[in-house]
């Protein structure tokens, strides 16, 4: 007869194994995937991008190569940061494990994979977005994992890059309400002193 003893010990064996081969089959590197896919990048007007108000056109499409894409399902096209915006923020730092890496953290579409043809989306630049330097990524998916991508800049992230500016949350309404008060209190106060150098005289 099996005690509940050994069943505990055998299903703790058990559990560590399955979550053993769940994190070895998580464990996937950017540098498995393929390099497959093409990706164009068209901000909505030159210079400095605002979040919220400006958009940038991306295209994406299979390159023209030896290669085949008959097992792409979904793409996912995401917002990356640049070097020059990673330096000394571990929170956006690039990492070869795809699941540790948080270069991209912005979403821009999401879709199925439309075989033999380009896409594209129209992008309205999130509010939330953060001031920095970008560069646009998108990732082919099989049913389940990543297996090829492309990008709008080159291997070293030194290319085709655009600068957003993220809002500041001020609004010129507020900025002459805090002058008027500022005002206010000024005045206020010489109003004060006025009133008690007359009591004590």
């Amino acid at each position: 007869m099996v005690s509940s003893s050994q069943i505990l010990v055998f299903s703790f064996v058990l559990l560590c194994f399955v979550c053993t081969c769940y994190g070895a089959e998580k464990k996937r590197h950017f540098a498995e995937l393929k390099n497959d896919l093409t990706v164009d990048v068209v901000p909505s007007t030159s210079g400095v991008l605002k979040a919220g108000v400006d958009s940038i056109a991306v295209t994406w499409g299979f390159k023209q190569n030896d290669g085949t894409d008959a097992e792409f399902k979904k793409v996912k096209v995401q917002l990356c940061f640049a070097p020059i915006s990673q330096k000394q923020r571990a929170w956006r730092k690039t990492e070869e494990e795809l699941l540790k890496d948080k270069t991209c953290q912005f979403l821009i579409v999401e879709r199925p994979y439309a075989a033999a043809k380009k896409e594209n989306e129209t992008w309205t630049i999130t509010r939330n977005i953060p001031s920095g330097t970008y560069f646009v990524r998108a990732y082919a998916f099989d049913s389940v994992h990543e297996v090829a991508y492309g990008q709008n800049t080159d291997d070293k992230h030194a290319t085709n890059l655009f600068t957003i500016q993220a809002i500041t949350g001020r609004h010129t309404s507020i900025d002459i309400c805090a002058g008027v008060f500022s005002a206010f209190s000024v005045i206020t106060l010489f109003v004060f002193f006025y009133l008690e150098k007359r009591k004590k005289a």
